[in-house]
């Protein structure tokens, strides 16, 4: 529809006779629309007038009962509801009177307590000195609100004239003149040493309010005796001078402190917390241990002192590692002597000498490192003791009343303890220090070592003559060199230092690789590097070996190495690191890494850092092995594989049309192929793989062979239609039997380095119908089974092409 359309005209808006028409019209044309939508819908509703009628019946009915329902509340319901309100007021005020009547009651009782308290504090003070007594009227009365005391009531009620102070002001009063007295009979208690009164004592502070004057008093008392106790120690040690003990008689001295404070603790948790509660213990732990950072920090000066560790420390970074230097020097080659000549040896021994004028005595040193050693482990049981009945203490009666059952917190090292002075002295007298020492004592030893380096002995490659030595045979620096690395770890970790550990474990990785692993590697490439003076000539045999038994040295070692880190990084079970102290020896032997670093995650950093050593020391050395084995390889056995295998094949003939041609010459040298080889390989390998470890023999006899099997391979192709089919079966015979005299004795894989030579063969000596069958298997894919094929599709044909009578 247009909504340009006029709207058709009303009566309202009717301005005409005509448009007044048109709206009327247009009205009664409405009318009659609507009237009959009306009555059409009258008629489909035929019940609508009697319901209508029902509807006003219903209401009429309604009206009749809302007049009675109104009646009744108006006469009957509201006095009831007027009744039952006055009635609940009045329940309400009387149970507020009774509140107020029991309240008042409470008030009167404990005014009552109060008044009777004070009369008893005051009998018990004046006249009878009954401390207890008095002690246990304070308590009763600050079990009493404040309010109470100090309101008018009790201000009024309680004052009489024996006491006629206000209630506060004579609480206060006697509790002041209480500790006062307390604390005087608790210090004459201390100074006739009667433990009886001390205790006594210490437990009346708490009835009166003042646990922070009875910890201090207490406090004072337990100090005073660990550092009496202490200060005689000292004086024994310096009575008995230097002696046989030495720096030990200190390390004892700081062990029984540790200990003294432990038993301290122990023997006085059950009263401190039985009477002021189980977390005013770490107060006492804190007030002892400030007493430890004393006495702890004159045991380690004096020791200091007496060990002259300051010029020992800077003797030994001043010392400049003379021998070690020189050996990384480029070396002269003309009129250089032989490693193990007696020259070398004189000259290596004059050094040693002038060397031990130098640097620190080894023995002072490897003294020195025990002695942190001890400290540092006792050090570590002490902060874990500490630390554990700390956990306890913060845990509280709870934890006390499940502790069998209940597993404490992990440790963590108290607020107290990590702010003290002690472990600052520690970290600069005893860390610091085992780390620059350690690290000295480890060099001193590679040094030495490979100074007074002694080979074996009786070593050949003459097959006829016995080895007088145990294989592998090695140089002693091996053994030498591992045992101080294992000694130097073990130290560390018996000190339960985590931080420290990880550093020096670290720093011996370092100087395993550089001096250890360096001065190996700088004799592989100078001294007995197995070079022949002339061209295609054996090199010498003190070279070779030489050259083997170092290369021995690097596989014994990392096998020690890896000994080692499993004996030491075996993890066992803890109780997070909880412990009560005891601990007599600070080895680390039988110890679990979980035991020694109980605190966080410090026992898998520790771990980790193990690992890390053995993982680099074992690549390094590797690396080194496997170019040693290729070295020794190529100048040794190389060369000599092909002539040996041209002459192994030199009179061999693969022509031959039948059997019966192979059968008149009984002297076919076809028949020793087997033999020779067998006595050929031998008289190559054996000599060099007897003086090799069993690791390195593995590695030389993989490379012997996989150069072996490339040679055969080209000597077969080599063949290219000159081999018959009976001269085919000949070939596969005698390359099986070179392939079995080559790897017999070594791992089973090795076998597959002649999986070529092998396939190459076996394609010779296949039927017609078999080797079809190859074919139509490659058509289909089958060459891409790597599995089954070494040679690809156009080597398998052209290893059937070798016959000359196939195609």
């Amino acid at each position: 529809m247009s909504t340009d359309e006029p709207s058709p005209p009303t009566i309202a808006t009717a301005s005409s006779i005509t448009t007044l028409k048109t709206a009327l019209s247009t009205l009664q044309t409405n009318h009659a629309r609507l009237t009959t939508h009306l009555d059409a819908l009258m008629s489909s509703q035929p019940t609508l007038p009697h319901t209508l009628s029902h509807l006003d019946v219903t209401h009429a009915r309604l009206a009749s009962l809302t007049t009675t329902t109104r009646t009744l509340h108006s006469q009957k319901l509201s006095p009831a509801s007027t009744t039952a309100a006055r009635l609940s007021t009045a329940v309400k005020r009387l149970d507020t009177e009774q509140r107020n009547i029991g309240a008042t009651l409470v008030v009167v009782e404990q005014t009552a307590t109060l008044r009777a308290c004070i009369l008893g504090i005051n009998g018990c003070m004046s006249s009878a000195q009954d401390w207890e007594q008095a002690a246990s009227y304070v308590q009763r009365a600050g079990q009493i609100p404040a309010a109470v005391i100090e309101s008018g009531f009790a201000a009024n009620v309680v004052p009489s004239a024996e006491c006629p102070e206000a209630p506060g002001r004579f609480l206060e009063d006697a509790r002041e003149s209480l500790c006062g007295v307390f604390r005087r009979e608790f210090e004459r208690a201390v100074e006739r040493r009667d433990a009886g009164g001390v205790g006594r004592f210490f437990k009346m502070f708490p009835a009166i309010g003042r646990e922070g004057v009875g910890l201090e008093v207490y406090g004072r008392y337990v100090c005073s005796g660990v550092a009496e106790r202490a200060r005689g120690r000292l004086q024994q040690v310096a009575k008995r001078g230097k002696g046989e003990q030495g720096g030990w008689a200190y390390v004892q001295a700081l062990t029984k402190l540790f200990e003294h404070i432990a038993q301290v603790i122990d023997n006085h948790a059950g009263l401190v917390q039985r009477h002021y509660g189980s977390h005013t213990m770490i107060t006492v732990m804190s007030r002892l241990h400030s007493e430890a950072d004393v006495q702890g920090g004159i045991v380690l000066d004096s020791w200091w002192d007496e060990r002259g560790l300051e010029r020992k420390l800077t003797d030994v970074k001043s010392y400049a590692y003379t021998f070690l230097v020189q050996s990384f020097l480029p070396v002269q080659r003309q009129g250089t002597p032989r490693s193990q000549s007696p020259a070398n040896k004189d000259a290596a021994r004059r050094m040693n000498e002038e060397h031990e004028e130098g640097g620190v005595d080894m023995k002072e040193v490897d003294a020195i490192l025990g002695e942190i050693t001890g400290m540092l482990g006792h050090w570590a049981l002490y902060v874990r003791f500490l630390s554990a009945r700390a956990a306890e203490a913060e845990v509280g009666d709870q934890v006390e009343g499940q502790q069998q059952e209940t597993q404490l917190p992990p440790l963590s090292t108290p607020a107290f303890l990590e702010t003290s002075a002690l472990p600052k002295k520690i970290a600069k007298t005893l860390t610091d220090p085992f780390s620059t020492f350690s690290t000295y004592f480890l060099r001193r030893s590679v040094e030495k070592s490979f100074q007074l380096e002694e080979s074996p002995q009786g070593l050949t490659l003459n097959l006829k003559k016995p080895l007088d030595t145990n294989s592998p045979p090695i140089t002693s620096a091996v053994d030498d060199v591992m045992y101080m690395v294992n000694q130097i770890i073990q130290r560390t970790l018996a000190a339960s230092q985590a931080t420290m550990a990880m550093s020096v474990i670290a720093t011996v990785g370092r100087v395993l690789g550089s001096d250890f692993i360096g001065m190996i590697q700088r004799k592989l490439r100078d001294e007995s590097y197995p070079k022949a003076a002339v061209q295609g000539a054996m090199p010498p045999e003190d070279k070779i070996i030489a050259f083997l038994v170092l290369l021995n040295n690097l596989d014994v070692a990392t096998e020690y190495m890896k000994r080692i880190v499993e004996s030491q990084a075996k993890a066992g079970p803890q109780e997070n690191g909880h412990t009560n102290g005891d601990h007599e020896h600070h080895s680390a032997a039988g110890k679990s890494l979980a035991d020694l670093f109980p605190m966080g995650n410090e026992a898998d950093n520790v771990r980790n850092t193990l690992m890390s050593l053995e993982t680099g020391f074992t690549t390094k050395a590797t690396d080194l092995i496997h170019d040693g084995v290729s070295v020794a390889f190529s100048q040794i056995v190389k060369a000599r594989i092909r002539p040996f295998l041209a002459e192994l094949f030199r009179e061999m003939d693969y022509t031959v049309m039948s059997p019966s041609d192979d059968e008149e010459d009984s002297d076919d040298p076809q028949r020793a192929l087997k033999s020779r080889m067998q006595a050929g390989w031998e008289a190559l390998v054996k000599p060099l793989k007897r003086i090799m470890s069993a690791r390195n023999a593995g590695r030389f006899m993989h490379s012997a062979v996989s150069y072996l099997s490339g040679v055969l391979e080209k000597r077969i192709w080599s063949y290219q239609g000159r081999v018959s089919e009976f001269g085919a079966v000949r070939l596969e015979k005698d390359v099986g039997d070179i392939s079995n005299v080559a790897v017999r004795g070594e791992a089973f894989k090795l076998r597959e380095v002649f999986n070529r030579c092998t396939q190459i063969v076996a394609i010779l000596n296949m039927e017609e119908e078999e080797w079809d069958e190859v074919n139509a298997y490659s058509e289909q894919g089958g060459e891409e089974d790597e599995g089954t094929w070494a040679l690809n599709k156009s080597e398998r044909e052209r290893a059937r092409g070798i016959l000359n009578d196939k195609g």
